[in-house]
């Protein structure tokens, strides 16, 4: 008996150790996706990726996986003219890259309905000829507005004002609009001598960086140090048909005795809520737009807004968001605490007459997080995790619409 029951748990041992490690049976490409298609269920955070240049390359590497030792197709041929290469890079990790000859947002996924698979989409924008770039891509301008002519004084308020131009690419139709919170006179939260406003519009910049990188047109509602009205903050996302307005700002703890405990990264969307949190944190950051601001009119306001599709679509884009940046910044951070997807009255987000978010991007107020937000690469992974998730948001939407 004794024999036996040794006997079975080498066995389960040897079942686990086995079905750890997960065989990549077959790839293909249809409708524009690479699809994968494994032997047992993917564990998505098995699944790591990065870019190189020079060629552009698109590099997944998929720990605890294997090739199938049938004779499994390694190179393909996408979309004009991209290749796509499999290998197994080390013992249980499989290396897959897409090669082509201009970056594209890659929002890769596991479909919902088949956890055995995993999608990489392969966009049509990203492969467009040397001909049809130079046809799309507006050479750069640079203008300024200090002393155009009185004739020339709408045009030149609208622009500096509602915010400066930052990028066109192959995907001219997809316009997002970045705001960096408070500025001028409006410090935001302050903790330890560091101020909101400065680390916003820091990393809303980087933020307009990384999607420019991936062809969206960027406008930044504003690109210095100075304080914007509500209405000056939202308008611009209708003026130039924004597809997304992603609001970004600074958390604080609400005494010194929390200041200690209370970090991460969450992100808002547009709606009331009981929640005394959430009601906290938008009763701060709409301090400064809100003076002079009845109640009456504020109620008018958010309710004629709260039942539209827009609050819906929000919801939505906030997901992939907190997803993306929460994954982004837990690559090479530590202890990064997910402070969800919450719903709050935020005045900012009212104006825009669109999907429109607020991300905290961390707690100024908590001394190892502030620290940690003032590094390049905190920063950079936040954009990175932002820009990312608002790529897949519209990837989706895509999809929605084409269903």
């Amino acid at each position: 008996m004794k024999f036996l029951k040794i006997f079975l748990l080498f066995i389960a041992g040897t079942n686990l150790l086995v079905g750890s490690v997960n065989i990549l049976e077959d790839m293909e490409i249809q409708k524009d996706e690479l699809r994968l298609h494994f032997s047992h269920l993917l564990n998505k955070t098995n699944v790591h990726h990065f870019s190189l240049e020079k060629p552009y390359r698109k590099v997944f590497d998929i720990r605890n996986a294997r090739l199938s030792p049938k004779n499994l197709q390694k190179n393909l041929k996408g979309p004009q003219g991209t290749t796509v290469r499999i290998s197994q890079y080390q013992k249980d990790i499989v290396r897959l890259v897409i090669e082509c000859n201009k970056p594209f947002m890659c929002n890769s996924y596991q479909p919902m309905l088949s956890k055995k698979s995993y999608h990489i989409p392969l966009p049509k924008t990203a492969f467009a000829s040397t001909r049809e770039r130079a046809d799309i891509i507006p050479k750069k301008t640079t203008r300024t507005y200090n002393n155009a002519p009185a004739k020339k004084e709408e045009k030149g308020f609208l622009d500096s004002v509602f915010g400066k131009k930052i990028s066109s690419g192959p995907s001219d139709h997809e316009v997002i609009v970045i705001d960096a919170g408070h500025g001028g006179h409006d410090s935001g939260a302050v903790g330890g001598g560091k101020k909101e406003k400065d680390l916003v519009l820091q990393i809303s910049k980087k933020l307009a960086k990384e999607l420019q990188r991936h062809g969206y047109t960027v406008y930044l509602t504003r690109s210095t140090d100075r304080f914007l009205k509500l209405t000056e903050r939202t308008k611009i996302a209708d003026i130039k048909n924004a597809k997304v307005f992603v609001s970004v700002h600074a958390n604080a703890a609400p005494n010194e005795r929390s200041k200690n405990k209370m970090h991460g990264v969450e992100t808002f969307f547009l709606q009331n809520t009981s929640d005394e949190r959430s009601q906290r944190v938008a009763a701060r950051e709409n301090e400064a737009v809100l003076k002079g601001t009845d109640n009456l009119s504020k109620n008018v306001i958010v309710d004629s807004v709260l039942s539209g599709p827009k609050i819906v679509q929000s919801h939505k884009l906030a997901i992939d968001v907190q997803k993306n940046m929460l994954g982004s910044l837990r690559s090479r951070f530590d202890g990064v605490k997910d402070g969800g997807v919450r719903s709050a009255p935020f005045w900012v987000l009212v104006g825009a007459s669109r999907p429109s978010i607020l991300v905290e991007v961390g707690y100024i107020s908590h001394p190892v997080e502030r620290k940690q937000l003032f590094t390049t690469r905190y920063q950079d992974l936040v954009a990175k995790g932002i820009a990312e998730g608002i790529g897949r948001y519209l990837y989706n939407r895509k999809r929605e619409i084409d269903l």
